[in-house]
């Protein structure tokens, strides 16, 4: 029972020890526990900042994306601007072949495409040489005294046409006014005599050189022909003798033939052939480049058909001659200067003619034509003409 009693723990060390096991306990409490709310809160703000984090990443990735998706957005624009623009170059060139050919080739793609197209449809007939004579709406008598001298009528003209690939016909563009009185009677004068070629040209006395250019891509346009021809309504011509001397030079590919000339550039304001672009020609007083003069004059295939390529930028000067040969001097070109091309009337041509010599081309100097040439042509065909035999015997 002693050794019971003594081995009893005293309230006191009890107390003690419950002290410390309390104050241990709310050691450890403070350590280890957590009130729930600041546990929450501490959760919270932990997932809180994990989803900004993965908010973050993921915004991150979407701007990416859009990048990405705009990028490739711009660069499909870009490939459609880039088909688009080769699509309108192509167009472009196909519309405009001589931008690519050389200025004046041997034989043009244009001419080739010509042909092609020709002898498709038909349309495009061959010839030797095509002849245009320059008129107007007020010149029907001059066209008249024309057919009633060296110009062949209906079947002769055909025929002409047919068998010696020669073409003859007055060319005229048309009035300002749709199908006005002037228009309307140049289509009846073609009802009857078939021998006029309507340009797509705005008639008018300085337009002269435009009417030039429509001429020649209206002959190219309808017939293949070797030489095309220039000759105003007021000029004597033989056409065999014409015909004769143009194949002396058929297997030149680019001539020009006429009668040459390089006359003062006239720059006074009062005088008739006035050029308000001499400034362009030197210093004052200087003369024009070598020319073959407007009454008559001749070109190649091939120069034609450069002439009808680059229609829409060949500058027009003020005169219609000193114009073409703007259009040939920086050319690959031979310049022929024949003088039977721009004979005298009588007596010059004459004598010519009685010598053997007979002249292609006769008319004044002094009126840039034959003077009073309705009541004058028939006594120089009288005198200088051809024998029918020259036109209708021509080898060519």
């Amino acid at each position: 029972m002693k050794n019971r009693n003594r081995a009893k723990i005293s309230p006191k060390w009890i107390v003690l020890l419950c002290i410390f096991s309390f104050a241990l306990g709310m050691l450890f409490s403070n350590r280890v526990w957590t009130p729930p709310e600041l546990d929450g809160r501490i959760i919270f703000g932990r997932r809180s900042t994990q989803e900004r984090d993965l908010a973050s990443i993921s915004d991150d990735c979407e701007t990416k994306n859009s990048q990405k998706e705009g990028m490739m957005g711009e660069f499909n624009k870009a490939q459609v601007a880039i088909q688009s623009l080769d699509s309108s170059i192509a167009k472009i060139q196909s519309e405009l072949p001589s931008t690519k050919a050389p200025l004046i080739p041997r034989k043009t793609e244009a001419v080739h495409s010509m042909r092609r197209d020709s002898e498709r449809s038909g349309t495009r007939k061959k010839a030797f040489m095509v002849i245009g004579i320059n008129t107007a709406f007020s010149s029907r008598r001059r066209r008249d005294s024309i057919r009633e001298t060296w110009m062949p009528q209906g079947e002769k003209l055909l025929k002409l046409e047919q068998e010696k690939g020669i073409v003859v016909r007055f060319m005229i563009g048309h009035s300002a006014t749709s199908n006005s009185i002037l228009d309307r009677a140049i289509d009846s004068e073609d009802a009857q005599h078939k021998d006029i070629l309507r340009l797509d040209h705005i008639e008018g006395y300085h337009e002269l050189s435009a009417k030039t250019k429509a001429f020649f891509s209206a002959a190219v346009a309808k017939w293949d022909a070797e030489f095309y021809v220039k000759i105003d309504d007021d000029v004597h011509v033989n056409l065999g003798t014409l015909a004769a001397t143009l194949a002396r030079h058929r297997l030149k590919p680019r001539v020009y033939i006429g009668c040459m000339k390089s006359g003062p550039v006239l720059y006074q304001k009062s005088v008739k052939y006035h050029e308000p672009e001499f400034w362009k020609f030197g210093e004052t007083g200087n003369k024009y480049f070598r020319h073959a003069t407007g009454q008559i004059y001749a070109i190649s295939k091939e120069l034609a058909t450069y002439i009808t390529n680059n229609r829409p930028i060949l500058h027009k000067y003020a005169n219609e001659d000193v114009s073409l040969g703007a259009w040939l001097i920086g050319l690959e070109v031979e310049h022929i200067d024949d003088r039977n091309l721009c004979c005298g009337t009588p007596p010059e041509c004459e004598w010519k003619a009685q010598a053997g010599n007979v002249c292609v081309a006769s008319f004044d100097w002094s009126c840039s034509g034959i003077c009073k040439s309705v009541e004058r042509i028939k006594h120089v065909h009288a005198k200088c003409s051809e024998s029918p035999a020259t036109l209708w015997g021509a080898l060519i």
